[in-house]
């Protein structure tokens, strides 16, 4: 049998020793981030996203392993482990196969076949199952098994009891189970038609037909819900014929006394247990691989979103629309200290719309503000184009539309109550939406990952499952960042490789009594920080105030003697670095030789490429390269949109039939999955991310149902 190791580099395409360096280090507890970023030359180079695929499928492996255990212990105990049934549960790829071969073996709760068993009929059935050729018919083999004493009066009475026996072996054969699920996956349908006489989102799927091999998770997951709230029944559609033919030819022996007594069993096998469980486990099937589809895109959407360029050193106030309360604000520094907080009531008519407004010009004016940024829930339009009037009397500054899905589970949570304790809930959520548009990563990860609102049917996801892995998404977007250790919240510091909540607690106490941190080895004073944490954390948390310049860079502190060798090979000094004055160190390692000056400096090849890429760029933010946010100075209505525009709109969500993108008029528009690009993709996310800038070519406009279709393709091929 294969070892996990040779499973997983099987499966993975990689090599055997690279898969092992990973597993040990998982489990000596480092972290996917450190891993990937600092234990290259140990795997090969792999990315965070298979190094977390790779540590999902080792614990499926282990946690089959210790099910395949549990399962030959269970069955030893009774006597019935023979080597033939180890050697299958030794050889079972998935979790279903091991129940299938343990099922016959399970305690199961008294069935018509386990009292049958009771009134001693269990060799009547087994005579019968054989089918054999020479054997007497059923009815003239049943005779010596009719005991009034335990319950058996009768031929027929026998012979129910032993049919029963016979339906539930065949049933809980694992062969003919597996046989009909591959059958099922070829030929089964999911139909789904109307519950009840009313309209509703469900509509879709009133009248729905679809083989199994070309059902969508977003149609498997509409259609659970649909079930699940009274609109939809749903239904497995398959012919019985093909279906019980499969049980039949694995079961029934023709031309012999008993194979039409065994036929009749299997089909009331088929009927009363194997296709009941066998539909149950089907849509069980598909709701989890439908769940896995919605995590993997709920995590592909999370991660741009995370990692939109943050619009740094600029005075931003945050605005929190909303009618019945006021629209709050909230005015932060550059570098997210809140400065003033108000509430206007641009929504109650002409004259406080005015007032609010000038009250508005007043903040601008007082404390310099540059952007706005506004939140996209209740009433954000009239404080949309409340704000633009703003603008046109203070030129120079700008807007952009926020999202603000989760702003009020953070306002209310005890973590913005901690951080702001003198404001009130409505406020607080004001100051999350300024500080989204100065630097999204550091203020999302204070919320919820799920709350952020940027799949489909997050509620209906196993819950447990979601989290991991969204947080892992989290964990490498901070981690792929880096981390300003003197003005990192609490938040922001627990999302480090090596780093808990309490550490990062401690860390901020640290700094708050003793002053900011002037290197990272000063880090090893913080209580609770021993060497294997620092040694995880170390190279992703940036000492800007350092004198030395590396401490301010990705370049791990194991690395320091390797990172000045280089320097020293290549012509260069700190001062050099620290200068910024070293954009030509590429091309003289090149010239040097890398493999080389690896060797000189004692590192890897990956090591000394990611040293050199941090010396060019000291203190560098990946996101800086990314496309910057559309600001926007003026508003346009739906109405005012017309086919054949080409406007220019930022994507807000991918999901698996289209991307909804921004495009300044408070209604998102749509580019069905079909508008995308000239060419066949299987989802969005081949071409699109959360935060992308793309130019849309405007289709329709449904102005009463607030409806934009928009294309993307037919703007690439003007």
């Amino acid at each position: 049998m294969e070892t996990e190791i040779q499973l997983l580099a099987k499966e993975f395409g990689k090599n055997e020793t690279h898969v092992k360096n990973v597993v040990d280090l998982i489990d000596e507890g480092y972290t996917i981030p450190f891993i990937a970023r600092y234990r290259k030359e140990m795997h090969g180079t792999m990315d965070d996203t298979t190094l977390r695929d790779l540590s999902d499928r080792l614990t499926y492996l282990r946690n089959l392993a210790e099910r395949r255990e549990e399962i030959k212990k269970s069955i030893a105990s009774q006597d019935k482990l023979t080597d033939e049934l180890s050697k299958q549960i030794d050889e079972a790829k998935t979790l279903a196969v091991l129940e299938d071969l343990y099922r016959p073996y399970k305690q199961k709760r008294r069935t018509r076949a386990t009292i049958a068993k009771e009134k001693g009929l269990e060799p009547l059935a087994t005579k019968i199952l054989i089918q054999g050729i020479g054997l007497p018919a059923p009815e003239a083999l049943a005779q010596s098994f009719i005991d009034p004493e335990k319950g058996v009066n009768t031929i027929e009475e026998a012979l129910a009891g032993a049919s029963d026996i016979i339906a539930e072996s065949i049933s809980d054969d694992a062969g003919i189970r597996q046989k009909l699920r591959d059958v099922i996956a070829k030929n089964a349908k999911l139909g789904s038609v109307a519950a009840k006489e009313e309209d509703s989102v469900y509509r879709l799927y009133y009248q729905f037909d679809q083989p199994m091999s070309r059902l969508q998770s977003h149609q498997i997951l509409a259609i659970n819900r649909g079930e699940k709230e009274g609109f939809l029944k749903v239904n497995l559609d398959l012919d019985r014929e093909l279906a019980l033919g499969t049980v039949k030819r694995s079961v029934v022996k023709t031309n012999t006394p008993s194979g039409k007594f065994v036929e009749a069993a299997a089909e009331d096998a088929y009927d009363r247990l194997i296709y009941p469980s066998v539909e149950r486990e089907t849509r069980n099937a598909l709701t989890d691989l439908a769940n896995e589809g919605a995590i993997h895109n709920f995590a592909l959407n999370l991660k741009p979103l995370l990692m939109q360029p943050p619009v740094k050193g600029h005075v931003t106030m945050g605005l929190d629309p909303g009618y019945r309360n006021g629209c709050k604000v909230a005015v932060v520094s550059d570098t997210g200290k809140v400065l003033d907080t108000t509430v206007v009531y641009p929504t109650f008519g002409e004259r406080q719309k005015e007032e609010s407004i000038e009250k508005l010009e007043q903040l601008v004016k007082k404390h310099m503000v540059e952007h706005i940024a506004i939140g996209n829930g209740t009433a954000s339009r009239e404080t949309e184009q409340m704000t633009v009037e703003l603008i046109a009397r203070n030129r120079g500054v700008s807007y952009m539309i926020v999202n603000e899905a989760g702003a009020s589970v953070y306002s209310a949570s005890k973590l913005a109550a901690e951080e702001f304790p003198q404001y009130d809930v409505n406020l607080r959520s004001a100051v999350s939406i300024a500080r989204r548009l100065q630097d999204p990563l550091a203020e999302l990860v204070k919320i919820d990952p799920k709350a952020i609102g940027v799949g489909q049917y997050q509620h209906d996801m196993p819950q447990k499952r979601l989290s991991e892995t969204l947080e892992g998404v989290v964990e490498d977007c901070v981690n792929a960042v880096g981390v300003d250790v003197n003005t990192a919240s609490p938040s922001l510091l627990k999302q480090v490789a090596g780093l808990n909540e309490t550490l990062a607690k401690n860390i901020v106490v640290y700094r708050e009594e003793n002053g900011a941190f002037s290197g990272r080895k000063q880090l090893m004073k913080v209580p609770k920080m021993g060497p294997k944490a620092f040694e995880q954390c170390a190279g992703f948390l940036r000492v800007p105030e350092s004198k030395l310049v590396f401490d301010n860079t990705g370049v791990h502190p194991e690395s320091y003697a390797a990172a000045e060798k280089l320097l020293n090979l290549t012509g260069y000094t700190l001062k050099d670095v620290t200068a910024g004055k070293i954009t030509e160190l590429p091309e003289r390692v090149r010239q040097a030789g890398e493999s080389k000056l690896a060797a000189e400096c004692g590192v890897g090849l990956p090591t000394l490429r990611d040293v050199v890429k941090e010396l060019v760029k000291p203190g560098r933010d990946p996101r800086d390269e990314l496309p910057k946010p559309v600001l926007r100075t003026d508003v346009l209505d739906i109405k005012d949109i017309v086919p054949g525009m080409i406007l220019t709109g930022t994507v807000r969500n991918v999901i698996d039939f289209g991307v909804f993108v921004d495009i300044g008029v408070h209604q998102d528009g749509l580019v069905h999955i079909s508008e995308l690009v000239n060419r066949f993709i299987k989802h969005p996310s081949e071409v699109v991310s959360i935060g992308d800038v793309v130019k849309v070519l405007v289709l329709g406009v449904d102005v009463a149902k607030k409806r934009i279709s928009l294309s993307m393709k037919q703007v690439q091929g003007s």
